[in-house]
């Protein structure tokens, strides 16, 4: 490969950068990847890895469908040699209310329609069978998915990485993108902090930082970074618990393959991108899920770490072509975004290579929001 030169320059080392660059090898793109930091070390790398077919609207269920037929062989399929760690412990999403028990009904019937036949609704009994260390106080009903689960979302990233090398791609860590090149109205490559690289197509998967690369081409990506943080415990002995999330006030656990427990919750408000872990969160997250979850009182915390949602208007994701010719975009996840890579970096090399996406995103576009199309899912913390 000439090495300033290459037909597609992918920005962002995280899962769905790394699946970008895989399928764009294997359609024959000559691809690199460039990253700031090191692979997975943005949001990706510190999300809570959570897997799932429990959405609320026909196409992140169609998605999500593909995706776990993926992920569940991914690592064989990539011949990675690590564990990506796939854990089908389930998915329990708890209704407090009867508004939030008639949407929970609604979106199984819609999976259950769509193929998704794993999808119940539980009663508070039946909660109990699949959780029996949960506080069910308060509790109306929930929906569950015993297939839902957890993987790493490290080996994740890397699985993609190595196999996108082993198909020829480079990946430039260390690296940082600094503006793009426009020749004759249209994406001509991209600066870097290590030189200029000629290319016939940018696809931007930054996550929160995608803001800052649109406005290099005078494109404002409606995108509010939300930091978000998560607890580590001590491992315990394994128990049967599902990922447990709570509608009433965004609170979410679950237990990870090493015996640890996972602690978080849905809603922040601190704007921004930095990686700072605030004491005060110890006591607001906890204060939430020891009453739900006694067994873990007493359980010592010992990691804490942050990372950023990159929430639209409709915390729904930004997918394709822009008005930026021969600049694509795929950020705006809003927090569920690491599950979608095996679908979406199909799509993204799909779009470069002028085809027709095996799924319908246009939902997704980047047009919708000065078009006053928002598209709201309803399944998300």
């Amino acid at each position: 490969m000439d090495s300033k030169k290459v037909d597609v320059a992918v920005i962002g080392g995280g899962v769905h950068g790394c699946s970008t660059a895989y399928h764009l090898a294997q359609k024959g793109f000559r691809t690199a990847l460039f990253e700031r930091d090191y692979i997975s070390s943005g949001s990706s790398g510190r999300s809570a890895a959570g897997l799932r077919y429990q959405f609320g609207t026909e196409v992140n269920i169609l998605l999500a469908q593909y995706n776990m037929k993926c992920l569940k062989t991914l690592g064989e399929d990539l011949n990675y040699p690590g564990d990506l760690e796939y854990d089908p412990a389930g998915y329990l999403w708890i209704a407090y209310s009867e508004t939030q028990l008639e949407q929970l009904e609604k979106n199984v019937r819609l999976q259950n329609e769509l193929g998704t036949t794993g999808s119940r609704v539980l009663n508070v009994r039946e909660i109990q069978e699949v959780a029996p260390f949960l506080n069910t106080d308060g509790m109306l009903g929930a929906s569950f998915n015993q297939e839902d689960g957890h993987i790493n979302p490290h080996t994740l990233c890397f699985a993609y990485a190595d196999a996108a090398k082993a198909l020829g791609v480079e990946i430039h860590k260390k690296t940082s993108v600094t503006g793009i090149i426009t020749k004759n109205g249209r994406v001509a490559g991209i600066h870097t902090d290590k030189g200029d690289w000629e290319a016939d197509a940018v696809v931007c998967c930054a996550g929160a930082w995608s803001v800052e690369v649109g406005r290099w081409l005078d494109l404002e990506i409606p995108i509010t970074p939300e930091r978000h943080q998560i607890m580590i415990t001590e491992p315990v002995e394994r128990m049967k618990h599902p990922m447990t999330l709570c509608l009433d006030d965004g609170s979410y656990w679950k237990q990870c393959p090493n015996g640890t427990f996972m602690l978080g919750v849905g809603k922040e408000e601190v704007k921004d991108t930095s990686y700072y872990a605030s004491w005060d969160y110890l006591d607001s997250a906890t204060e939430r899920i020891l009453p739900k979850m006694p067994i873990l009182s007493g359980i010592r915390v010992v990691r804490q770490w942050t990372g950023p949602y990159a929430n639209t208007p409709d915390f729904q994701a930004i997918v394709g072509p822009t008005p930026a010719e021969g600049f694509y975009i795929d950020c705006g996840w809003s927090g569920h975004g690491l599950q979608f890579a095996p679908s979406v970096g199909r799509i993204m090399a799909e779009f470069v290579n002028g085809e027709k996406p095996f799924i319908d995103v246009s939902m997704f576009r980047y047009s919708r929001f000065e078009e006053g199309e928002l598209f709201f899912e309803p399944a998300c913390i």
